[in-house]
């Protein structure tokens, strides 16, 4: 894909900054429901999930706290550069970018503290933000 076209998925492609916290965690077992993610494969089960079902969900291991930015791809599957562009754009911050996709979206976490700054830079370079934009509203820490 040319400098151009990236440019204008870019340009098209919306991020949302969603409300709220999430944790990785290390799941038990594989009756898991009401996440926003579980991944498996034959060593383990990742379940990322928002702050209010940690404490219910049997885990083993767990990083808190994400934000969790949802990319609205306008052109999936085509975006050569796509993501790279994006998780360059936040690691140029010195920041941490964890990625997880879906059919037509990707999802970019980073800690909590460095959603603003983070967000800053995604919308520097060209990406449109939806949604509150700010670090999100810090709880007590369990």
């Amino acid at each position: 894909m040319d400098t151009a076209s990236l440019d204008k998925l870019i340009r098209t492609s919306r991020v949302v900054v969603h409300p709220g916290r999430y944790a990785y965690l290390q799941g038990k077992g594989r009756s898991l429901k009401n996440h926003f993610m579980i991944a498996q494969d034959e060593d383990e089960t990742t379940v990322i999930t928002r702050e209010e079902h940690v404490p219910r969900t049997p885990h083993q291991k767990v990083e808190k706290w994400f934000a969790l930015l949802e990319v609205r791809v306008s052109a999936p599957f085509i975006a050569k550069g796509f993501l790279a562009k994006i998780t360059k754009t936040i690691a140029d911050e010195g920041l941490n970018v964890l990625v997880v996709s879906t059919f037509s979206k990707d999802y970019i976490l980073v800690r909590e503290e460095a959603t603003e700054q983070a967000v800053a830079a995604l919308r520097s370079a060209g990406f449109p933000i939806a949604g509150k934009a700010a670090a999100p509203k810090k709880t007590r820490r369990r």
